[in-house]
């Protein structure tokens, strides 16, 4: 085996042969874990297959791919991953932000860029700061709150806020239960962005992510919509009358989703946005003009 780790070519091979078989993997899992332990571009490592490993590259290496295996995502594995246009730091601390979530960021860029003036937005638990950190990016004029249950979660936003120099006054940390110390805050938020916790308790087990993401970011409670319903329950007394609520759910939740919304918000206009994939992705509500 350590003759097959000698150059590129070779580990490249013999990773995708012990990774044939495992379930979660990915055919660019292994080039995506040689470059991460060679400090290179995907394009570079492969540009040059006769490129000759240090034994401590191979070692690191074939104990990357043997993890791998074992189902640890490569996120954990290279402890990045790529969201929106950034690269974001990860731990098992928080979830690993998905694909699916960019399509909350998109609407909440193309609401917040129509709109004059300065916004104030709220980040709903808000884990790596995946939402929070993009957009306060993307909105110079905007301060955005992030909130999080999990002191561990706060602190890998921190970072990634500080990777992109982005300044404490642009973005605020705060531990909290959902909205929590903001709920005195009446009509103070414009946007309140959230991805919250929404596979059904019943799910959970059969899903690979649990072994090892954190359940508190995926335990929605019995059918998935319990976070979501406290949360509801507490925007009405932070978002602007003419403000906007975002909520990454489950593909089969629109319906409901949308329901609890206009129930929670009299007269906002509620609306079911599909992903790509045509799947049930975000509710937004839209109270005011």
């Amino acid at each position: 085996m350590t003759d097959l780790l000698t150059t590129v070519a070779g580990a490249l091979a013999w990773a995708r042969a012990a990774l044939s078989e495992a379930a979660a993997s990915e055919p660019l899992d292994a080039p995506l874990l040689l470059a991460h332990v060679l400090g290179c571009e995907r394009a570079a490592l492969l540009a040059h297959p006769q490129r000759v490993l240090t034994p401590a590259q191979s070692a690191a290496f074939r104990d990357m791919v043997e993890r791998r295996a074992d189902g640890l995502p490569v996120a954990y594995l290279t402890g990045e991953r790529a969201f929106y246009d950034l690269t974001l730091i990860v731990t098992p601390d928080v979830l690993i932000p998905r694909p699916e979530t960019e399509h909350l960021v998109e609407r909440a860029l193309a609401w917040a860029r129509a709109r004059e003036g300065s916004l104030r937005v709220a980040d709903v638990g808000t884990g790596s700061g995946a939402i929070a950190v993009t957009l306060a990016r993307h909105l110079p004029g905007a301060r955005v709150w992030a909130l999080d249950a999990s002191h561990t979660a706060l602190g890998v936003a921190r970072c990634n806020a500080a990777r992109y120099d982005l300044a404490a006054e642009r973005v605020h940390f705060v531990q909290a239960d959902l909205l929590g110390p903001l709920l005195g805050a009446r009509g103070a938020f414009d946007l309140i962005a959230a991805n919250l916790p929404y596979v059904p308790t019943s799910a959970l087990e059969a899903l690979a992510v649990t072994r090892h993401e954190p359940r508190l970011a995926l335990d929605g409670g019995p059918d998935g919509l319990a976070v979501i319903r406290r949360l509801l329950a507490q925007v009405p007394r932070v978002l602007a009358s003419d403000g906007l609520l975002l909520l990454e759910i489950e593909a089969a939740q629109g319906e409901r989703a949308a329901a609890l919304a206009a129930e929670a918000l009299p007269g906002a206009r509620v609306t079911v946005h599909a992903d790509y994939a045509g799947h049930d992705r975000v509710v937004s509500a839209q109270w005011g003009s």
